[in-house]
């Protein structure tokens, strides 16, 4: 279905093409269901339906690194092959762990992306030239990870010394050699794969058990795990089990991924979602994000730890939260307006919102409005309905809590 969907849309911005493969979609058994906007004054189809699978498996394997609140590869995938055609330009404004622009490459489309938090790119560019499993070890064998060295006391709330001391060389030689200018593209996949490896909840990652990967328990709240599990911080081989988690994200990866890489001339940005000159305009055919939420994720706090084996003062990254419904569409109308600088004529954005606040607000309602200020126009509503439980209804919260188990689109056009 995905297949033919796509050449029926020619892939290219047919608006009405993908409408029509919309409502007729039933790939996984299920027939799509138009259903009303929420906001009874706004005229708007809304597409209900399971449109891609949840699994990550499904995915290329280099996706998987962790980041809060990040999409599976399956949403950008759902509109880049119906939207675009190989060689246009794909955006992320809001890139977190790089989903987008890593799925695009690998379609044979061009790649940008920008975030404001400098972690973003270092997630993601390692990525785009992945070293060989030979040449991640031999980099590792060169580093003297045992060598004695001060550690931060507080981190042995994660970690065991000897683990610690290992984590701090490692740190300590990969910032030496940015600082030198002589990291490399080994030296980068290090750094992303170790920065992945940090904290988790199992045998996996460095710490003893946390919080899942995607966040960072503090010091204080990790004490309190120790001590409710009555648990201490096991010894890891760091080396391991970066060469593990390596061997795990080269699994898929194919000599025509790499030429794929090539020709989408990846640019990554550390920049704010409403300013973005390096971009020209005029010359993106698609958008596919998801912004930040209303009062669900702090950033920060999540990222504390990574932020610190990556020399990265956190403190002075101005990342965006907003506890006011009226802030955040300011914002997003701001953000709006320099997507409709750099869209192509007719260009698309795929803009991901969920539901906050228990369900009480859908962000879907404010996007409509802060997008026809900036001068796009709202096409339509896709719901990706994944059916966890008996009873149906994808705007409300008795089965949808804090939007886990769906995914609300706003499709956007460029006159």
């Amino acid at each position: 279905m995905e297949q033919r969907t796509a050449a029926v849309a020619g892939g290219a911005a047919d608006v009405p093409g993908f409408e029509t493969g919309l409502r007729e979609f039933c790939e996984f058994g299920r027939r799509t269901r138009v259903v009303a906007f929420p906001d009874p004054e706004v005229r708007l189809p809304v597409y209900v339906n399971e449109f891609w699978t949840s699994k990550q498996r499904a995915a290329h394997s280099l996706h998987e690194i962790s980041y809060r609140a990040c999409f599976k590869p399956q949403l950008p995938r759902f509109f880049i092959t119906r939207l675009t055609r190989p060689g246009e330009l794909v955006h992320d404004p809001f890139m977190g762990r790089g989903t987008t622009p890593l799925e695009a490459a690998l379609l044979g489309r061009r790649a940008v992306g920008s975030d404001l938090n400098p972690l973003s790119a270092r997630l993601l560019e390692p990525r785009f030239d992945p070293p060989e499993l030979g040449e991640v070890a031999e980099r590792l064998a060169s580093f003297d990870l045992e060598r004695a060295t001060e550690v931060p006391e507080d981190l042995l709330a994660f970690y065991h010394p000897a683990t610690l001391r290992r984590i701090v060389n490692l740190r300590d030689e990969l910032r030496r050699r940015r600082n030198e200018g002589s990291m490399d593209r080994v030296d980068r996949w290090i750094q992303m794969v170790a920065t992945n490896r940090l904290t988790g909840h199992s045998p996996g990652f460095f710490s003893v058990y946390t919080l899942p990967p995607n966040q960072a328990a503090s010091v204080r709240s990790q004490r309190r795990i120790n001590r409710r599990r009555n648990q201490a911080p096991p010894d890891r081989d760091v080396e391991a089990l970066i060469l593990r988690k390596t061997r795990s994200l080269l699994a898929r990866l194919e000599p025509a991924d790499r030429a794929r890489f090539a020709r989408a001339d990846p640019r990554l940005l550390t920049a704010s979602a409403d300013r973005t000159p390096a971009i020209a305009g005029g010359t993106v055919r698609l958008v596919v994000t998801s912004p930040p939420f209303l009062d669900v994720v702090n950033y920060r706090a999540d990222n504390w730890l990574r932020c610190w084996f990556n020399g990265v003062e956190g403190d002075k990254v101005a990342l965006w939260h907003w506890t006011r419904a009226a802030d955040w569409q300011m914002a997003m109308t701001r953000v709006f307006r320099e997507l409709h600088r750099i869209l192509a004529p007719s260009g698309l954005v795929a803009f991901e919102v969920g539901e906050v606040r228990s369900g009480r607000l859908l962000l879907e309602t404010v996007v409509v409005p802060a997008a026809r200020e900036a001068g796009l126009e709202p096409r339509l509503v896709l719901v990706n309905d994944q059916q966890f439980t008996k009873t149906s209804n994808c705007w409300g919260v008795d089965n949808r809590r804090k939007g886990t188990n769906t995914n609300r689109v706003v499709l956007l056009q460029k006159a």
